[in-house]
């Protein structure tokens, strides 16, 4: 784990493994050091945003470092169940890519625990880990111009709901009515960082 200066007003934990940004991520949300005013999690890195005028780098490095990346848990929010309609445009594709059946993809993917480890790309859209390893692959060759909001994808070591229409590559392998990202909603985003989700036909 390294602390390096982000600014004037951030500091950047660097990671080797995504699990402990989920480790560090939990510690300082329970916890947070004084100063502290946001922290964005991606995957191998957690920005860590503070009040100039009430810590500096230097303090909060030394706090960061005495953390525990292991000892503590993602938040312990109830799991979100996210159901899914598996009939995704590249379902055949992912089967005969891993060898499988689709209903054997189907069941793989169903019987995953999953944690959201960050969001990126477009607002609510989560990176879940937690993916079977027999279901990584690569992104498709050609992505696509329009994706529907809904989308329940897979690429690499992630999966994913689309939370809005948009471009994308990933496998899409489901669909889902529930919404993951609503700007009426407080908060907005349904599978932010630490949330424990879980996929059921």
């Amino acid at each position: 784990m390294r602390v390096l200066p982000y600014g004037a007003r951030a500091a950047m934990v660097d990671f080797d493994d995504s699990s402990e940004v989920l480790g560090l991520h939990a510690s300082l949300t329970q916890d947070p050091p004084d100063g502290v005013v946001e922290l964005v999690p991606a995957a191998r890195t957690l920005l860590i945003r503070f009040d100039p005028g009430r810590t500096h780098h230097d303090r909060l490095a030394g706090d960061v470092l005495d953390r525990s990346t292991v000892d503590v848990a993602p938040r312990e929010a109830a799991e979100i169940v996210v159901p899914v309609r598996y009939d995704g445009p590249d379902l055949a594709d992912v089967a005969a890519a891993t060898g499988m059946s689709a209903e054997a993809v189907v069941r793989r993917h169903e019987d995953g625990t999953y944690v959201s480890a960050f969001c990126g790309f477009a607002p609510g859209f989560a990176y879940l880990t937690g993916l079977d390893p027999a279901l990584h692959l690569p992104r498709r060759t050609s992505p696509r111009t329009r994706v529907p909001a809904g989308s329940v994808a897979i690429a690499g070591e992630y999966t994913a709901v689309y939370p809005n229409v948009s471009p994308g590559g990933w496998q899409l392998i489901g669909r889902t009515a529930l919404p993951v990202w609503d700007v009426e909603r407080d908060p907005p985003n349904l599978l932010a960082p630490g949330t424990r989700i879980r996929f059921t036909s």
